[in-house]
């Protein structure tokens, strides 16, 4: 395929700054190995409420379902955090996306570039080598379950957790093929001493990995997941989980990467894929030209791999990342006090080092 259309979510806070970041270097990719590349662009989040009353238009809906992968920038704005009775809310548009495109798998690279060790928090020898793969289910579990509500005049609050037995198969079939591709380690993450959705999960992942006799299982309980991440990263390949554990264990894991600006993220289904950065929709510095663009990057990679099947093209612009990371450049979220300032740059010009580079 030489020809590819992408839908465009820019969002709120950074996200226009970062989506035009990745969008320059996908056309630098498309120049260099032949290919087109055209957008479509629609609202979503907080710029979408402002301008449609709704976090999430129809017409985006429809653009969504007629381009071949969306590229979104971010979702969030602080006065709806404080205002817990917000009816509506820019998030909901990316829980009605999720839903409506069916993208019940969210996928999450921990990539640790060897030149940024010192951002983490962890030690670097404990760090180096580090090489994750979260599968985490997106559409089921608490954040879903019904009923939710409140009772008691309020005093009372009930959120359900459910999956089905359907559910957790196609996440887990995803997870076994990527830890097949990889290093052949599974760990599926769970809290089975406690909850009866965990022992289904459990019970379901443990049938399936009949399928896959070349990938080594294992479980963990939630509680112990948290630990270990911190305490030997390394251990892991592939990680499996659902939806609320596996909220909470990628955001442990971008920590430990050194900074949120860095990862990208993936949800796909069996249709259309999103692809987002981790971090969130950084208001205070929107607009600034300052914020880090490599986790949008580093989604327009994903994309090319996942969406498009084009992986040299992907590795091709980790690279250039890392070798920008590498010749000593930094955006000011990753600046040191050694960091020349020269080596400080903006948004618009790290991501012309990284098109140079490429």
């Amino acid at each position: 395929m030489n020809s590819y259309k992408i839908g465009i979510l820019a969002g709120d806070g950074i996200g226009p700054e970062v989506v035009d970041s990745a969008c320059k270097v996908i056309d630098a990719i498309g120049r260099k190995y032949n290919f087109n590349v055209s957008y479509t662009y629609d609202l979503i989040g907080h710029a979408a409420i402002e301008k449609t009353g709704n976090p999430l238009p129809d017409s985006a809906l429809t653009m969504c379902n007629n381009v071949d992968a969306i590229l979104l920038g971010a979702v969030g704005m602080p006065l709806y955090d404080n205002d817990p009775s917000a009816k509506v809310r820019p998030e909901q548009g990316l829980l009605k996306l999720r839903k409506s495109l069916g993208l019940f798998a969210n996928i999450r690279p921990i990539t640790i570039f060897d030149e940024l060790l010192f951002t983490s928090s962890l030690k670097p020898e404990i760090l180096k080598g580090a090489d994750i793969l979260f599968y985490r289910e997106l559409t089921g579990g608490i954040y879903f379950g019904t009923p939710r509500e409140r009772r008691d005049n309020g005093n009372v609050a009930i959120d359900t957790l459910r999956y089905e037995r359907s559910e957790i198969e196609r996440i887990a079939h995803m997870a076994f093929k990527a830890a097949s591709r990889r290093n052949k380690k599974l760990c599926s993450v769970d809290k089975a001493n406690v909850l009866e959705s965990s022992r289904l999960w459990r019970e379901t992942v443990n049938e399936l990995s009949k399928n896959y006799p070349d990938v080594a299982l294992t479980h963990l309980f939630i509680d112990n997941a948290a630990m270990q991440l911190i305490l030997n990263p390394r251990q892991f390949d592939v990680i499996l989980t659902g939806n609320m554990f596996g909220d909470i264990l990628t955001d442990e894991a971008s920590q430990i990467a050194g900074s949120l600006g860095l990862l990208p993220s993936a949800s796909v289904g069996n249709k259309v894929g999103l692809y987002e950065p981790v971090h969130g929709s950084a208001p205070d510095i929107a607009g600034k030209n300052v914020a880090n663009p490599v986790a949008a990057i580093m989604s327009a990679a994903l994309m090319f791999e996942t969406a498009f099947n084009r992986k040299k093209e992907a590795e091709d612009i980790k690279r250039a990342i890392s070798q920008v990371y590498a010749d000593g450049f930094r955006t000011i979220d990753l600046a040191q006090e050694t960091t020349k300032t020269e080596k400080i740059l903006r948004t618009d010009k790290f991501t012309e080092k990284i098109i140079e580079s490429l």
